[in-house]
C-alpha cells in the first residue's frame, strides 16, 4: 500500500513556476474535497462548488480534472495518502509480531477518533455510498478495501512467522474480524453513542490475545 505514488507526476520539469503553481492549486483543492467528502459523501463534489468555496475559477479547475469523476477519482487517491501517512507509515515502524498488528488497528482507530476527516473514516463514508453502485469509483474503492484488509492479512501472517500468533489461524478470516470492529467504532462514533472506540480497542486486545500461542 504504501509504495504507489501519492502525487501524480506533471510530467513537466518541476523549475517550471506554472507547474508549480498548478500543484499548489491541486494540493489545495484536493485537501479542501477529502472534508468535503468526508461528511458529504463524494456526490457532495463539484467542481463549481470548489471553484467557489476557494476562489478559484472553474475553468482551471476543469483543467485539472476534467469531470466531476476525474475529481472524485483524484479526491480517493488524495484521501489514501493521508491515510497511508497516518496510519501505516507508522505502524511500520513496529517490528513484525503481535505489536504492530496492535499498532496498526490502534493507529487506525486514532484516525477515525481524532477525526483526521472530519466524518470519520473517508472510505467507510465513501464505500457505503458507492457499493451498489457499479463504475470507476466503486472499483477504485474496493480495491482499496481489498488493500487495507490485505494488509492486515499480511501484518498478522508476519507475526505468525515469529511465533507470536498460532500457526492454524487464517489471517484473512482474523483480519475481516478485527476489521469489522474498527468500522463498528467509527459508525457509532458518527451516530453519538459514546465510549465505542474504547469498546473497539478492547475488543481488538481480547480477539489478538486469543490467537497468540498458550505457554
Amino acid at each position: 500500500m504504501t509504495e504507489q505514488l501519492t502525487e501524480e507526476p506533471t510530467g513537466q520539469p518541476a523549475t517550471d513556476g506554472r507547474v508549480r503553481r498548478g500543484d499548489r492549486t491541486r494540493r489545495t483543492v484536493l485537501a479542501a474535497a477529502v472534508d468535503v467528502a468526508s461528511i458529504e459523501g463524494l456526490d457532495g463534489l463539484s467542481i463549481g462548488r470548489l471553484a467557489t468555496d476557494l476562489a478559484i475559477s472553474k475553468s482551471g479547475l476543469i483543467a485539472h480534472f476534467g469531470t466531476k469523476e476525474g475529481l472524485q477519482l483524484a479526491t480517493i487517491r488524495a484521501a489514501r495518502a493521508i491515510f497511508v501517512h497516518t496510519v501505516i507509515e507508522p505502524a511500520l515502524q513496529t517490528p513484525p509480531g503481535l505489536a504492530r498488528v496492535r499498532r496498526l488497528l490502534d493507529a487506525w482507530l486514532e484516525y477515525s477518533s481524532d477525526r483526521r476527516f472530519p466524518g470519520g473514516c473517508f472510505f467507510a463514508r465513501a464505500s457505503h455510498e458507492y457499493a451498489a453502485r457499479p463504475g470507476e469509483v466503486r472499483d477504485a474503492l474496493a480495491a482499496l478495501d481489498e488493500e487495507w484488509l490485505g494488509l492486515i492479512a499480511e501484518t498478522i501472517a508476519g507475526a505468525q512467522e515469529v511465533g507470536e500468533v498460532v500457526a492454524d489461524l487464517d489471517p484473512t478470516q482474523l483480519a475481516y474480524e478485527l476489521d469489522a470492529y474498527l468500522d463498528s467504532a467509527n459508525l457509532r462514533s458518527l451516530l453519538g453513542r459514546p465510549g465505542v472506540y474504547e469498546q473497539a480497542k478492547r475488543a481488538v486486545r481480547d480477539r489478538l490475545s486469543s490467537v497468540a500461542p498458550r505457554p
